[in-house]
């Protein structure tokens, strides 16, 4: 294997697996661990403050993050604030002093208190959202199971992960029909709206049946305006029979957590997200939420542990109560500690307030790129515009290597990442656990590194 192509390889993430390539993200190990109880100190959960919402150290302090690192690439995965952090190990400790017992008295509540919260930050019903594990199982969850026609195809965009490229190859493979590509933007920082929904448009045909687009491009910072992008679908679902309308599904990964948007705001058919990037969810869990009639269109890939499926099992009679999100989450045993402690990350973003940590994030990832910007030697790849753009800011040096740009600011404590696209750029993360003062010091950083 050559250098560029063992830096590449490293730079999506092979330390964790290909993480986490995993919904879009991966961040480059570029030091060794901790030698040292010094260096990984930390306070512990029982020296968090109690949260003060409107406070914004209050917020930070809820997570036990070493203070002396500056944490920018949080959305690749996410530490756990104070409350999940607590359920988590009050599930686990339930599930290792009695599993049977626990699993008897509250495994039926807590499974239902999930998507019940999750409805209360998405503001849509409890029985359209499954269970999942990540951003790219839901993703092959969701592709792997909507039925195509024999003269129906798949239109994506040239700007999409991994995860959502594979599962249309896996599954047009085994049933035939075609992936088209459309390309919204040719330089992202100067994308505009009507480029993006305009080039969109036009790909659209009569035999358009799915339609597989990304909330925020994890390669470039660009954010799709998904309202106007679904009101122009609506425009050619006009007239067409229910099974010949175009879905529009949406990989929400960089969206989730970050903006203040409904699922009846975004207008979109599905949405699939990973709950352990901006949300700060446990670690493994993710959520698929569909419209009723939309799942209709989508077969379950997995069976399902849900009461409603035991009950055709054992009679052979089709159950009208089991909800299209119960249907679609995959049964079987899982890291319940972590699924059922989910519930606690939607219910901490509505108490800190959904509007109040988008507003925070994006004030942070403005600042950094009007800063970034003004550094002559540095190429912003994110559009300034934050109608376009959300948390993730993606640079490079006009001259420089990605990969010393991103040793030099780890030596400077300042945790970053990289694209895991062929265009490889540097990526900052502004969230709820990084300040202004951290990024003016992420900019400084920059500017010393030019």
């Amino acid at each position: 294997m050559g250098e560029l192509s063992r830096r590449a390889f490293l730079g999506t993430g092979a330390a964790v697996g290909l993480a986490a390539c995993s919904d879009d993200a991966a961040t480059v190990p570029t030091t060794g661990p901790p030698t040292s109880a010094a260096q990984v100190a930390a306070p512990t959960t029982d020296a968090l403050v109690e949260l003060d919402p409107a406070d914004w150290d209050s917020v930070r302090a809820q997570f036990a993050l070493r203070p002396d690192v500056a944490h920018f690439s949080a959305f690749t995965l996410a530490a756990h604030p104070r409350p999940v952090a607590e359920a988590i190990t009050r599930h686990r400790d339930g599930l290792d002093a009695d599993t049977h017992d626990y699993l008897l008295e509250h495994q039926r509540e807590l499974e239902e208190a999930v998507p019940s919260a999750a409805s209360d930050y998405l503001g849509a019903s409890p029985d359209e959202i499954a269970l999942t594990d990540s951003t790219t199982m839901g993703l092959g969850l969701l592709y792997g199971g909507i039925v195509l026609g024999p003269e129906q195809r798949v239109l994506t965009t040239e700007h999409d992960f991994y995860a959502t490229h594979e599962a249309l190859r896996l599954h047009t493979e085994r049933s035939g029909g075609g992936v088209d590509r459309v390309r919204l933007y040719d330089e992202p920082a100067k994308a505009s709206v009507d480029e993006i929904v305009g080039r969109l448009d036009e790909a659209i045909t009569p035999a358009t049946r799915v339609i597989a687009v990304t909330w925020v491009h994890s390669g470039t910072g660009v954010r799709l305006p998904i309202t106007e992008i679904a009101a122009a679908i609506a425009e050619h679902n006009d007239g067409r029979d229910t099974p010949d309308r175009a879905l529009l599904c949406v990989d929400g990964a960089h969206g989730l957590g970050v903006e203040d948007a409904s699922a009846e705001d975004l207008g979109a058919d599905f949405l699939v997200a990973g709950t352990h990037k901006w949300l700060f969810g446990p670690r493994g869990t993710g959520i698929v939420w569909g419209r009723s009639e939309a799942w209709e269109a989508v077969q379950p890939t997995i069976p399902t542990f849900a009461a409603g499926g035991f009950e055709r099992y054992f009679t052979g009679v089709a159950v009208s109560t089991l909800t299209p999100g119960a249907a679609h989450t995959p049964g079987g045993y899982h890291s319940f500690e972590h699924r059922w402690a989910l519930a606690e990350a939607f219910r901490f973003h509505l108490d800190v307030g959904r509007e109040r940590i988008a507003e925070r994030t994006k004030t942070q990832a403005r600042r950094l790129k009007q800063g970034l910007g003004d550094i002559a030697a540095v190429r912003l790849v994110t559009p300034m515009d934050d109608e376009l753009s959300s948390g993730i800011v993606c640079f490079e040096l006009r001259s420089g290597d990605a990969f010393e740009v991103l040793d030099g600011l780890e030596r400077r404590q300042i945790n970053a990442s990289l694209t895991p696209y062929r265009d490889v750029y540097v990526r900052l993360g502004p969230s709820i656990v990084t300040t202004p003062e951290q990024v003016d010091d992420a900019i400084e950083a920059v500017a010393a590194l030019a």
